[in-house]
C-alpha cells in the first residue's frame, strides 16, 4: 500500500505516518524504506502522536517546497521521484515544459495575470496525465514557468500532445479582445528592444530511458536542454524528443 501511494501523483508527496504494534527495528526500517515519513508504535499518547504529526507536517512543508501558486510538488519531490525510478530500474520519460513568450506577457499584463497563466498551465499538465497518462504519473513545478511531467516512455507522446493542444485552446483567452483580434502583443525583449510577440505557447523537451539509459538525476536536466531548445525554436506549442 505504501509503495502504491508513493507511486501516484496525487499522493506522492502526502505525509504518511505508520501506526503499528510492531516495534522491532527491522519493522521500523522496512516501513520507512517503503515510503513512510515516520513510524509510531502502539500504545501511544494522543499528545505525543499530535506532536509527531505536527513535526512531520512542518518537515514536509520545508522539504516539498510546493509552489504557492500551483501547489504542485517542487524540486525536492521531483528529484526524489526520479531517483526512485532510477534506483528501481523503472522505465520513464521526462517532459520538461516551459511557457514561450511569458516575459512579454508578464510585462504587458502584470504578474497577477502571469500567475493565472502559470496556474492554468499546471491544470493543463495535470489533465494531460489524467486523460493520456498512467495512474502513477507525476507532475511537478520546477519554478517560474518551468514544469516537469514524469511518465512512461510509451505514454509520453500522448501526454505531451494532449498538453500542447489543450494549452493552445486556452492561450488566446489570456488576452483582451483587441489583442486576440490582432494576434500579437508589442513588448520589449530581454535586451530592451521593442519586438512583436505571438501568444504564449508551450514548449516541451522529452528525454526517455528507452532511447538512452539514465543513471543519475543530473543527467535528466542536462539531456533535456537540447530538445527543449529545439522545441522553442518552433513558433507555437510543440514537443520534441532528444535525438
Amino acid at each position: 500500500v505504501l509503495g502504491a501511494l508513493r507511486a501516484r501523483n496525487a499522493t506522492a508527496t502526502t505525509p504518511i505516518l505508520l501506526l503499528s504494534a510492531r516495534d522491532s527495528a527491522p519493522e521500523k526500517v522496512r516501513g520507512l524504506q517503503l515510503g513512510a515519513d515516520d513510524y509510531v508504535t502502539k500504545p501511544f499518547s494522543p499528545a505525543a502522536l499530535q506532536a509527531r504529526v505536527r513535526a512531520t507536517l512542518r518537515r514536509f512543508e520545508r522539504e516539498a517546497g510546493a509552489n504557492p501558486s500551483t501547489r504542485l510538488p517542487g524540486n525536492t519531490a521531483i528529484e526524489r521521484t526520479l531517483r526512485r525510478r532510477i534506483e528501481l530500474g523503472i522505465p520513464f520519460a521526462v517532459c520538461y515544459a516551459d511557457i514561450d513568450n511569458f516575459k512579454a506577457y508578464n510585462d504587458t499584463y502584470s504578474f497577477l495575470k502571469g500567475d493565472a497563466v502559470i496556474h492554468q498551465t499546471a491544470n493543463v499538465l495535470l489533465e494531460a496525465v489524467t486523460q493520456q497518462g498512467n495512474y502513477d504519473d507525476f507532475v511537478g513545478h520546477i519554478g517560474g514557468d518551468d514544469f516537469v511531467v514524469i511518465t512512461t516512455p510509451e505514454r509520453a507522446p500522448a501526454v505531451a500532445s494532449y498538453a500542447i493542444h489543450a494549452f493552445d485552446l486556452l492561450s488566446p483567452l489570456f488576452y483582451d479582445a483587441a489583442t486576440r483580434a490582432r494576434g500579437y502583443i508589442d513588448a520589449k525583449d530581454r535586451q530592451g528592444r521593442p519586438m512583436r510577440f505571438p501568444f504564449v505557447s508551450l514548449s516541451i523537451g522529452i528525454v526517455s530511458t528507452d532511447r538512452y539509459p539514465i543513471q543519475h538525476v543530473a543527467e535528466v536536466a542536462q539531456r533535456s536542454v537540447e530538445p527543449k531548445k529545439r522545441a522553442k525554436e518552433h513558433e507555437g506549442s510543440t514537443f520534441i524528443f532528444e535525438e
